[in-house]
């Protein structure tokens, strides 16, 4: 109950207003105003809103109803309650069809009946200022809804004329564009596709629509399940048939899900990397060309200094010894450099091929161990090795997964700091091998260990050593050469861990010599 309003009191006898602004207090009205002379209430209600007017009907100078009318005049919503004896009663009715007046009551009066109609009459105030705001707000709605009800069929068309300017470029660079672009179903079955995307089918629309998309792009290692699921797809290595040229052409395949309400289909774009095939092609021959014509004279080099340091050509004072050491050094250096390339010509050229025999994982281990013993040592360093089993038969190219932890374990004492020690755990996962090769060394940040594994990158962007980047690299094609993977975990001056793992290469017979 809103007991807040503000009511107007109003009778020529000061008693009856003081009795009235009593038993309204008393009832928690505190906001009354009370007047004698209806002439100065009236004054009163030209600059001051009320919510409810209790006026007696005989007064002298101006009777209730016209008093009231006058009010009404001022504040056309407020309520009054109109005084008056059994006498007027019919004056008082008149009142109420000709002002609106929401009660008259009869002196002498019942209070707990008055309180009960001052209550009703200020909720009816409540609600008819209630009522006027939501009118205004509808009228002000309706205002604009006209507004926009003219404007519509402007906008309306404003938007179509821009639709039909996009979907005009849209078509224009589809159209135009030098990479093919296909739109297939997740049946994978061919919907539309551009003029670039038909010439390298080099068949007709009519031919092409409606056929199996992975039936015409191949790859032997694609799966279509990689499709099922809402993320872009990129993929290498995927040749794109040409059944009128009788060709198989190099492409690389951007594949995007498109989800609308009224259908769900993937969009391709082809792009033709025959020219860049061609050239990786022709680098990769350079560079084997010119890796093994180099591994000649760099062994003889090798070969000839072996001679002089052994002495087999004469003495040679320390300092000549110390320079002729030095030399065949950096020999070794630049002919494992080359070997290196070679090697990873050949992985991706798809020379190499895994000789894969049953060995005991741990025993290799302790070989690479005893092998870098002298630089560990030189660090002041100690290599730990930690396994699950007393030994892991596992079936794998030997000598690649030598030169996998040779390079790890390496490339950890490398970059860890003197006096710390390497880890390298193996670990037996029912028919999966998993090795861990941790350092206590100076770590990657996080946006380094991203690129480690790319060729030439050291993995970071401040220099580290003098290294080739290679040596990951070619760890990278060895373990995935085994269908494999190798990752890193790394914190920036907490260490790194390097791990690969091996799957269903796990023999549980030993090897019988």
């Amino acid at each position: 109950m809103d007991k807040m309003g503000k009511i107007l009191i109003v009778d020529d006898e000061s008693m009856v207003t003081k009795t009235l602004s009593m038993l309204l207090g008393l009832e928690g009205f505190s906001n009354v105003e009370t007047y004698n002379n209806p002439k100065e209430a009236l004054k009163f209600l030209e600059k001051n809103e009320v919510d409810l007017i209790i006026s007696d009907f005989i007064m002298p100078e101006m009777n209730g109803i016209d008093f009231l009318e006058i009010a009404k005049r001022y504040q056309e919503k407020v309520s009054m309650i109109l005084l008056t004896g059994y006498a007027d009663k019919e004056n008082a009715i008149k009142a109420i069809n000709t002002i609106g007046i929401f009660k008259y009551i009869e002196k002498p009066w019942d209070n707990k009946q008055l309180i009960m109609n001052v209550k009703n009459a200020l909720i009816q105030t409540k609600l008819k200022k209630e009522l006027d705001k939501k009118i205004i707000e509808l009228e002000n709605a309706n205002k604009k809804l006209e507004e926009y009800s003219k404007n519509l069929e402007d906008i309306v068309e404003k938007r179509t004329e821009e639709l039909s300017d996009v979907n005009s470029k849209l078509n224009a660079i589809i159209t135009g564009c030098a990479d093919g672009i296909v739109t297939f179903d997740f049946n994978s079955n061919i919907i539309d596709l551009n003029d670039a995307a038909l010439n390298l089918f080099g068949q007709e629309k009519k031919e092409v629509i409606s056929k199996n998309f992975f039936e015409l792009v191949v790859n032997e290692k694609y799966s279509k399940t990689n499709l099922n699921n809402k993320e872009n797809v990129f993929l290498r290595n995927y040749c794109l048939i040409n059944y009128k040229k009788d060709i198989k052409i190099p492409v690389e395949i951007s594949i995007a899900p498109v989800f609308n309400q009224k259908n769900n289909f993937y969009v391709a774009v082809i792009r033709d990397v025959t020219y860049q095939k061609e050239n990786e092609r022709l680098r990769d021959d350079f560079i084997a060309t010119l890796t093994h014509d180099l591994r000649t004279p760099l062994l003889a080099t090798i070969s000839g200094l072996d001679f002089i340091l052994d002495k087999s050509l004469g003495e040679i004072n320390e300092k000549q010894f110390s320079l002729f050491s030095a030399m065949k050094k950096s020999s070794e250096d630049m002919l494992g450099l080359v070997n290196t390339l070679l090697e990873v010509y050949r992985y991706e050229a798809g020379k190499t091929y895994l000789c894969k025999t049953k060995f005991d994982i741990l025993k290799l281990a302790q070989e690479c161990k005893s092998e870098l013993s002298p630089l560990a040592k030189k660090a002041n360093m100690e290599i730990k090795i930690e396994n699950n089993n007393s030994e892991i038969f596992v079936n794998a190219d030997k000598n690649e997964i030598r030169r996998v932890l040779i390079n790890l374990a390496g490339n950890a004492i490398k970059h860890s700091q003197k006096g710390t020690k390497v880890l390298i755990n193996l670990e037996k996962q029912e028919h999966d091998l998993k090795v861990d090769v941790i350092d206590d060394g100076i770590g990657f940040e996080k946006g380094d260990c991203e690129k480690l594994f790319n060729r030439f990158s050291q993995g970071t962007n401040q220099k580290r050593s003098s290294s080739t980047g290679l040596g990951l690299y070619l760890s990278r094609q060895i373990i995935e050469a085994h269908n494999g993977k190798i990752y890193v975990e790394s914190e920036l001056n907490k260490g790194s861990k390097f791990t690969f793992e091996l799957k269903n290469s796990i023999n549980d017979c030993k090897v019988i010599l």
